[in-house]
């Protein structure tokens, strides 16, 4: 099972969006709320300073300079401690009347006008500490200068608070967030991660294999049932196919069978006419060719659809490698073609040793067929722990990387090889052996030549990875769907 990256995962990156969009709502919500009572504490404070003022030039207004000391004086006397500031002071600022040192420096220019400045305070701890005094200034007749100010204490502490419950609100919310998103996350890798398994053993040849559903009726539900439904037309069509070719296979075989007996025996009625003799000859060739192609046929079907693995057995595929040497060593040097052999250490594999045979036949065949005379064919097994590899290899004119996915389907031959005998089904056949025995095909170039690599597993050697970087994958079941040219 191909394991994909996080950061490539489209749930991460799904669960990424959420965690960001829920910190970022929850972080606009809570700023509004610590806006909102900042400005509705700051609102507050200037309406008190302002009714204060009011006030206070009402006394003014009413009762002259006299009573404004009296009112002054007594706010001063009465709330010594209070956060509420006054300063009376004449043109020049300088105070008559006031509970803080004086007139505040950064207010000397302006008689008038909302202003904010720090002020010490160590009435509390004994210590000097600075704290923000929100303030008015207020010119009265243009002969005294007024300033009202409140204590912007409470307002600190409120911030401090406010923005500390605001940072441990954010730092819940992106916990919850991320704990919501990993959940969410592990749910879509669930559903997703159900679908990828059984569509891997689809295309391993399980075509009767369905995703199955949950009953909640949701999106995965939906796309499971619309996934079910095209594996069904889907088998029904290929199963069509196959019982088609099937039958078009076994009704032709018996007839040409008749047909070679007839001109076998049509072949002694003309004996010692030679002319004839070579016509009856190519009609028997024709014939025989005829008859493998459809026994080939049959054959990739019944190993295609095949379900059945009680008959294998633990062979060693070094054994098969032995007898295929004996088997066309003879052929090799009548060719005049040089044949290097490398064979290693042992090689189990369960399998039918028939088919294997017969796969590993064709593709040293084929190597024998496109080598020219004084060519090199080599064969090589090497295996690694539980990883093995046996490498045929050859000089001939090769298949370019753009074909090999389709050389191992039904019928296919490059156009060079269309001028050689064949019909095109032998690494059909090789595929469909070794599709059924979970095996691996691939090909690369051998410059020049052609290098076929059967393996257990998807990846190369180091040393063909390093020297051979172009090559192209194994074609497994998972990529090809089945059967090929000779």
């Amino acid at each position: 099972m191909n394991q994909i990256s996080p950061f490539k995962s489209s749930a991460f990156r799904i669960t990424l969006v959420y965690v960001v969009l829920f910190a970022l709502s929850v972080s606009i919500i809570l700023g509004f709320v610590y806006w909102s009572t900042i400005i509705y504490k700051t609102n507050q404070t200037d309406l008190e300073i302002d009714a204060e003022i009011e006030e206070i030039t009402g006394v003014y207004n009413r009762k002259g300079y006299p009573g404004l000391v009296s009112l002054l004086s007594d706010r001063v006397q009465q709330r010594p401690g209070d956060s509420t500031f006054y300063v009376l002071a004449d043109y020049q600022f300088q105070p008559f009347i006031t509970n803080m040192t004086g007139w505040p420096r950064m207010a000397l220019d302006r008689k008038g006008g909302w202003l904010d400045f720090p002020l010490l305070d160590g009435r509390e701890t004994g210590k000097d500490r600075e704290f923000v005094v929100r303030a008015r200034a207020v010119l009265l007749d243009n002969r005294y200068n007024l300033l009202v100010g409140q204590s912007m204490k409470d307002l600190t502490t409120l911030k401090t608070l406010v923005g500390r419950a605001l940072i441990w609100g954010l730092c819940l919310t992106l916990v919850l967030g991320i704990i919501g998103g990993l959940m969410m996350r592990r749910t879509l890798s669930s559903r997703l991660g159900a679908i990828n398994q059984t569509s891997r053993r689809i295309m391993q040849g399980d075509l009767r294999r369905r995703i199955s559903t949950r009953g909640t009726g949701d999106e995965f539900d939906e796309l499971a049932t619309n996934l079910n439904g095209m594996l069904d037309q889907i088998e029904h069509g290929m199963e069509g196919v196959r019982r088609v070719s099937d039958n078009i296979a076994h009704d032709l075989k018996t007839p040409l069978a008749r047909l070679k007996n007839r001109v076998e025996e049509l072949k002694f009625q003309v004996a010692g006419r030679e002319q004839e003799e070579a016509a009856i000859d190519q009609i028997l060739n024709e014939a025989d060719g005829l008859l493998a192609t459809f026994n080939a046929l049959l054959r990739i079907a019944r190993i295609e659809y095949s379900e059945q693995r009680k008959g294998f057995k633990n062979i060693d595929v070094n054994s098969i490698l032995y007898d295929l040497l004996d088997l066309y060593e003879p052929l090799i040097e009548e060719k005049g073609q040089q044949l290097n052999v490398q064979i290693n250490d042992k090689i189990e594999v369960s399998a039918d040793r028939d088919m294997l045979f017969q796969a590993f036949a064709n593709l040293l065949d084929n190597a024998i067929k496109y080598t020219p005379s004084q060519g090199i064919i080599s064969i090589v097994s090497v295996r690694d722990g539980d990883n093995w590899r046996v490498e045929i290899t050859d000089n001939g004119p090769g298949i370019p990387d753009s074909e090999h996915e389709k050389v191992v389907q039904r019928f296919y031959r490059l156009d060079q090889s269309r001028t050689t005998p064949g019909s095109g089904l032998g690494l059909a056949l090789v595929f469909a052996v070794l599709k059924l025995h979970k095996l691996n095909l691939m090909f690369s170039d051998n410059s020049p030549g052609l290098k076929v690599c059967v393996t257990n597993t998807g990846r190369t050697s180091e040393s063909e990875a390093r020297t051979k970087p172009s090559s192209k994958p194994a074609l497994t079941p998972s990529l090809v769907g089945a059967s090929t040219a000779s």
